[in-house]
């Protein structure tokens, strides 16, 4: 037991992250799920166990739109276990209607993407404390969007694929910007398309999109394989910053490769979370 490797995954009571939990606890690592409601957590706690045989399966609580939380977890993890070989910053939600968190953050960034650049920040010293530790941004295909820093919050126009697709884009340029500032460390970052998947958050989504997601969607676990590649194969342990679909490097977008946002996006993010890395 003392020998597995230790998986921290958000968003892990459901659709990929479910997945990815299951695939990564066959490969014998030990899994800590991330998810807000505690009977569902052991619920899905005991399923893992059950369908991998692997009897190390933790869960830890949060709500990752309030940073209060996060910085709990983050403690709450650091003194149940001494290291962290592989963060999957999964999560993700659709909010059909603009809504603010507990800090007065728009709700789809505040959980998609500012609790995930919090959680980051908050482990990396568990990460550094791996042999070699690894983060995986669960982002999506994001040619066509723009980040508008004019306008982060979306409090001017607001829609619920703006919203998702900005905090995917942010991931990804996180992602770019955050693996030159881990060079010369013993931790790599990399962001995945994990395709088209049909998971439980379609249900937030209009009828129409459901129906098409549904008729040609793929199913969680082949949704979850690029996390489980990212976060065990050894092919790619020293592979940092770079986008992956189908356990393949993929160019990203011009816009996600524009280095001055992706500055201007990690001084934004400090303000927004209150640190500075």
């Amino acid at each position: 037991m003392q020998n597995k490797k230790i998986v921290l995954i958000t968003g892990a009571t459901d659709g990929i992250g479910k997945a990815t939990a299951i695939g990564l606890a066959k490969k014998q690592f030990r899994i800590v799920l991330l998810a807000r409601n505690a009977v569902k957590a052991e619920a899905v706690k005991k399923e893992i166990i059950m369908i991998s045989g692997n009897n190390d399966v933790d869960y830890l609580l949060c709500d990752l739109s309030s940073q209060q939380q996060v910085r709990q977890l983050a403690r709450e993890f650091t003194k149940k276990y001494n290291h962290l070989d592989v963060l999957i910053n999964n999560a993700g939600v659709f909010i059909p209607k603009r809504e603010v968190s507990v800090d007065g953050i728009e709700k789809t960034l505040a959980t998609n993407y500012l609790s995930h650049f919090l959680l980051t920040f908050l482990l990396l010293d568990s990460l550094k404390k791996s042999k070699q530790g690894r983060i995986v941004n669960v982002a999506s295909k994001h040619f066509g969007i723009k980040l508008n820093l004019n306008d982060f919050q979306l409090s001017k126009s607001y829609s619920v694929f703006g919203a998702m697709g900005r905090t995917k884009l942010a991931l990804v340029m996180f992602t770019k910007e955050l693996s030159k500032r881990l060079i010369g460390t013993n931790v790599t970052v990399n962001s995945i398309h994990p395709g088209i998947v049909k998971t439980p958050l379609i249900k937030k989504l209009p009828g129409i999109i459901q129906f098409f997601l549904n008729l040609f969607g793929i199913s969680p676990e082949k949704g979850a394989e690029n996390s489980i590649f990212l976060a065990s194969d050894e092919s790619i342990k020293t592979v940092s910053g770079e986008f992956f679909v189908n356990k393949k490097i993929v160019a990203t977008s011009g816009n996600a490769n524009n280095k001055a946002d992706q500055k201007l996006l990690w001084v934004m993010s400090e303000q927004l979370t209150n640190i500075i890395y």
